[in-house]
């Protein structure tokens, strides 16, 4: 078999505070979230998902959102970004002083429909006025495409379907484009063809692999992407976030964990596993249970002895 030639170097997308966190069902301070971003600055991520701008009817824990990224202490060159849903939402993360507007579709119709009530087209649309005014304002735009590789409610989800919504993302302007394993079901194989499906109608060096560990396959996944050229890859912390569709499964995959085997492949990332490691312990710890972070929690019963 042909020696495929990895990236020298990769970009981590840190996501833990805001889609690690948005499903936990107490409370989280907002003096712990800032913590926690704090700390991800410090270990050298370039970009951190921090907050997101949506009705807190709909998502309880992020309406301190304004007040986490009033506080935190930011590092010129990182970026912080936030999901944003609407025009509402637009103008809260730019009183807030975010640097990257995160925007989501999905390549799911069923999905479309199911969690924001419209389909992709119409979604797309909505989106469209946030894109200008994003754009208008000198800021980055990110798109993310759920349910890349499967959907809870049709199942599989056609290649060309996931092709259809970068077109449409890459049309409205998107810097950047997120192809999400949202439930966790995708295989090498299937992540080989969608991304090499997808490079044909957006630049291989601005999309992003986002894959959940639901079925164990998340740093399989990771690796089957770096072997198509994918230089960016998003994570969480501690392996923050459940995946709401399979019921006790874990959801993002750990940054310990990616990090780990990043160091060992002598892929590049700028990012100081240790602090990660800290980063994990102290917001599990806040959290009252252990991180689910195999690498993360290896690393920090080796320090304990």
């Amino acid at each position: 078999m042909a020696q495929v030639t990895l990236p020298g170097r990769v970009k981590i997308v840190e996501v833990g505070p805001r889609d690690g966190l948005q499903n936990e069902k107490e409370t989280i301070p907002a003096d712990i979230k800032v913590e926690l971003v704090d700390r991800l600055t410090r270990a050298g991520f370039p970009n951190i998902e921090a907050a997101s701008f949506v009705s807190p009817k709909w998502v309880p824990q992020m309406a301190t959102s304004a007040e986490v990224m009033e506080r935190i202490q930011r590092k010129p060159g990182v970026i912080y970004s936030a999901l944003v849903p609407n025009m509402r939402g637009f103008e809260a993360a730019l009183a807030a002083r975010v640097d990257e507007v995160v925007i989501f579709g999905a390549a799911s119709e069923a999905f479309s429909q199911k969690n924001i009530n419209c389909s992709i087209a119409e979604s797309i649309d909505r989106f469209a006025e946030v894109a200008r005014a994003t754009k208008q304002h000198g800021l980055r735009l990110r798109g993310a495409i759920s349910c890349a590789f499967g959907c809870p409610y049709q199942g599989e989800v056609p290649v060309e379907a996931v092709a259809d919504v970068v077109r449409r993302l890459r049309d409205i302007g998107c810097d950047e484009i997120d192809i999400a394993d949202t439930i966790g079901v995708a295989t090498p194989n299937k992540v080989h063809a969608v991304m090499n499906r997808v490079v044909q109608d957006y630049p291989l060096s601005q999309l992003s692999g986002h894959f959940h560990d639901t079925y164990g396959q998340a740093m399989a996944n990771i690796y089957a992407s770096l072997e198509c050229g994918i230089t960016i890859f998003h994570s969480s912390v501690a392996g923050l976030g459940g995946c709401p569709y399979a019921k006790g499964a874990t959801g993002n995959v750990a940054t310990e964990d990616v990090l780990y085997m990043m160091q060992g492949l002598g892929i590049e990332t700028g990012i100081d596993l240790d602090q990660v490691v800290d980063a994990g312990q102290f917001i599990s710890a806040a959290l009252g249970r252990k991180a689910i972070s195999r690498a993360g929690n290896a690393i920090a019963a080796k320090r304990a002895g």
